[in-house]
């Protein structure tokens, strides 16, 4: 018997095989490529099909499927909303896998990327044995899986850790209303949309980042600038830290959990900075539960997702 776990992001779309005791077999990785709307669904339904070929192959049941998404699930209706994916304000995700999977026996359960990697962390991750734990995730977007007392927090529309849209700068802008002053500087893309407004207003600067196409900029660009003490780089690096770090402080202040744990593909190579984000959490925390909190970095690294929506569809 096994599951398939689905893990949509931003950039790219991931899906396995698992076994009940969390072994992960056939994963299967496909860039988006700009596909959006049905084109969308379409893929996650090939990647289904790729799935249960190779389940049948080898002898193996499927049992129940679990899907991350980027945004939020709506269990009553099977639809989702991702900002990230165009076309999916209001997609019925749940009729679309339908489609390729008929038979009722089969549970489908949707959640979002924040709970299921939160799930998966605490399946088989860093964040193991622990009732009350944050999960904070840095990619394309940014978002936190929160669990408290041992349950994960959902609010009442399912929104609960969507921290994009944390207010850390107090002068708004027009750029905050799509993703959120936090996501806006500190995400991925973040980084890279503030390197470029540097530059924009330094036009006599020729460092590491002045490329001929502003798209070709990479967020491992920027670190890798920012070790040669590139000016731009720095500024960018130092402003992102400022904000993950005031996150962490008004996280541990809300919560008091035991541990924050940074994932999502920016943590990776952002890794090396948790030090100096705990020093600034440190100026803005309550002090007794920031000198309680630990913060470390996810052990499933990308595939915390993947392995949150398996946890899902074992769970059911």
């Amino acid at each position: 018997m096994a599951v398939i776990g689905i893990d949509l992001g931003g950039t790219k779309l991931a899906g396995a095989l698992f076994q009940h005791d969390g072994m992960c077999i056939n994963k299967v990785v496909i860039p988006l490529e700009k596909r959006k709307g049905d084109e969308v669904g379409a893929l996650i339904n090939s990647l289904i099909r790729t799935e249960t070929d190779f389940a049948k192959k080898e002898r193996m049941s499927i049992r129940a499927i679990g899907c991350c998404v980027p945004g939020i699930a709506f269990p009553v209706t099977g639809r989702v909303w991702a900002p990230n994916i165009r076309n999916w304000e209001d997609y019925p995700l749940l009729e679309k896998i339908r489609t390729e999977v008929p038979d009722e026996s089969i549970r489908i359960i949707l959640d979002n990327d924040r709970a299921c990697s939160l799930s998966g962390e605490v399946w088989k991750g860093a964040a193991r044995n622990c009732n009350n734990v944050i999960f904070l995730s840095v990619g394309t977007g940014i978002g936190a899986g929160i669990m408290i007392e041992g349950k994960i927090l959902r609010g009442s529309a399912d929104a609960a850790g969507a921290i994009g849209w944390l207010a850390l700068n107090p002068v708004f802008r027009n750029g905050y209303t799509d993703c959120g002053c936090f996501e806006y500087h500190a995400s991925g893309d973040g980084l890279l949309r503030t390197a470029r407004d540097y530059m924009e207003l330094d036009r006599q600067y020729r460092g590491m980042l002045r490329y001929d196409r502003p798209e070709d900029l990479t967020t491992q660009g920027v670190f890798d600038a920012f070790r040669q003490k590139d000016a731009i780089a720095v500024k960018v690096v130092d402003q992102a830290i400022r904000y993950w770090g005031m996150t962490v402080a008004n996280l541990v202040s809300l919560f008091n959990p035991e541990k924050i744990i940074f994932g999502g593909g920016v943590f990776g190579p952002a890794v090396e900075f948790l030090e100096d984000i705990l020093l600034e959490a440190r100026k803005w925390a309550q002090p007794v539960s920031i000198n309680q909190v630990k913060i470390e970095a996810s052990l499933l690294g990308g595939n915390a997702g993947l392995f949150g929506a398996a946890w899902i569809a074992l769970s059911s």
